[in-house]
């Protein structure tokens, strides 16, 4: 900015300078000491320095915009002082963690269809009264073991809930300071990023959920299944009893 208004400055004053002409017009005249004074050069000069002036005016006030241009675009590039990834993260990260020791079957897919084919038996003829005794307490363990499962889940989302919120909270002050449109995108990236958490938690207690409900349905199934053999056992073959 100084080389630009020291140019124009010596633009201003050699334009000065160069009318100053040498030859006396013809409405010149002599004053005190010899000195050649002329009005119109004179008046020329006054006028050539006003828009000197003036031009050197415009181009501070070009270099004031180019420069607070510059600086907005420094406030655009500011990212946000701010992050809840590694809190986010490390909430997720706990109820993950409950999933995968949860006391119940598996979850994936693999490990499912064989404890399934395991606990449930689609035949209870081959089995003894004891073994159907033994079968009906394992899926009575399996469910509770479900239901608790569940229930933990809930318990954790429910503390998260209570960070989330803090959370919330410390992303919207952060997006109230923001002071350039980076800082601003950050602030409603974090904002989403907190609710896909949310949506995250909330599909994986359904999931926990729905997986209790449905063992529980399953050993509904197997009581009615094993009843159903008890009674045809009790039953015999339907023969009346003859005296001998």
């Amino acid at each position: 900015m100084r080389r630009r208004m020291k140019s124009a400055l010596m633009a201003g004053i050699a334009s000065l300078g160069l009318t100053f002409a040498p030859v006396q017009p013809a409405n010149a005249f002599i004053g005190f000491g010899g000195i050649v004074y002329d009005p119109s050069n004179y008046a020329q000069n006054l006028l050539t320095a006003a828009r000197t002036l003036q031009m050197i005016n415009n181009q501070v006030k070009q270099l004031t915009n180019e420069a607070q241009m510059i600086a907005n675009q420094a406030k655009n590039l500011t990212q946000l002082p701010y992050t809840a990834r590694a809190a986010l993260q490390a909430r997720l990260s706990e109820i993950d963690t409950l999933i995968q020791t949860a006391n119940s079957i598996a979850y994936d897919v693999a490990t499912v269809d064989a404890a399934f084919a395991s606990l449930f038996p689609e035949d209870y003829a081959s089995f003894s009264n004891a073994a159907m005794g033994a079968q009906a307490r394992t899926h009575w363990e399996e469910a509770s073991r479900s239901l608790h499962d569940a229930m933990r889940l809930q318990a954790k989302i429910a503390e998260t809930v209570q960070l989330d919120m803090t959370t919330l909270d410390e992303i919207v002050t952060a997006s109230e300071m923001a002071v350039g449109d980076l800082q601003v995108s950050q602030a409603g990236n974090q904002l989403m990023a907190l609710q896909t958490k949310q949506s995250m938690q909330t599909a994986e207690l359904l999931a926990v959920q729905y997986r209790a409900e449905a063992l529980e349905r399953a050993r509904q199934l197997q009581s009615e299944e094993r009843a159903r053999i008890h009674r045809q056992r009790f039953l015999g073959d339907g023969a009346a009893y003859t005296a001998s």
